[in-house]
């Protein structure tokens, strides 16, 4: 008797395995990259229930970002100001007190207001660290490490967003090249800072008095001459030093 089942069945079930195993490869592939942050949050910009103007606040006016993320040196966490703070300028008698934009203000603080909840702004976070990782803000900023660096340049936006990825790999790109992020303390919240604008006597009259090296020894090893600028590399390299900045780069150090 004949065989009922042609000889290339006998293949099938390979084939269907690796049909299958390539789908799942396609499926794990698209499921990781639309589940990091690099696809789901640059560019998130959602509206808030105060249309604050960071370009005009923190660019045209020059507000410290400290001003109203008053624990970023201190805490892990940066806070997102209390109604309290607004109140401080857009109060009764000051700026645009009256502005219908401001209304939920009003209802936060204006205990005349007809509308008055004292509930506080419901802000829109929208940098936000996953449960499974560990951000310590006050551990980067204190060593140099810009606003900047992680938010983009939030001065130059009238509407917030998320302009960077802030996947592992930037993180961790950041760890391993560190000296290309650091900047002097007082230059923090500068967003336009640059290491060109540095001076350069006070910068290794700075780092001189902490080394033990006379200025002119660290310029020649820079192979700084009168009338050159700094640049990144080298005012990160000292200031990496000066701090003993050696970030870790194994998964501890971010999945606790």
């Amino acid at each position: 008797m004949g065989n009922i089942f042609p000889r290339w069945i006998n293949l099938l079930p390979i084939k269907l395995i690796i049909c299958l195993g390539a789908l799942a490869t396609v499926i794990a592939g698209l499921t990781w990259y639309v589940a990091t942050p690099k696809f789901t949050r640059v560019g998130y910009a959602p509206q808030q229930p105060i249309p604050f103007d960071h370009s005009l606040h923190a660019g045209q006016l020059k507000m410290d970002c400290r001003y109203c993320h008053t624990f970023v040196e201190d805490s892990p966490h940066s806070n997102i100001p209390a109604a309290q703070t607004c109140w401080n300028c857009h109060g009764p008698g000051k700026v645009k007190a009256d502005s219908p934009a401001l209304e939920p203000l009003r209802q936060a603080m204006d205990t005349d207001n007809e509308n008055y909840t004292g509930d506080p702004i419901r802000w829109v976070q929208i940098h936000e660290t996953p449960d499974y990782a560990y951000f310590n803000h006050a551990a980067h900023v204190n060593r140099g490490v810009s606003c900047v660096e992680c938010h983009g340049k939030v001065n130059e936006m009238s509407v917030v967003y998320h302009a960077k990825n802030l996947s592992m790999g930037f993180c961790l790109d950041c760890h391993r090249n560190v000296d290309e992020h650091l900047r002097p303390l007082d230059q923090i919240t500068n967003l336009d800072w640059e290491a060109e604008d540095e001076n350069v006597g006070e910068f290794y009259a700075r780092i001189a008095s902490k080394s033990g090296k006379s200025e002119a020894e660290l310029m020649e090893a820079d192979g700084i001459g009168e009338g050159d600028s700094l640049t990144q590399k080298i005012v990160g390299k000292h200031l990496q030093g000066l701090w003993n900045v050696h970030p870790p780069q194994d998964c501890a150090s971010c999945h606790r």
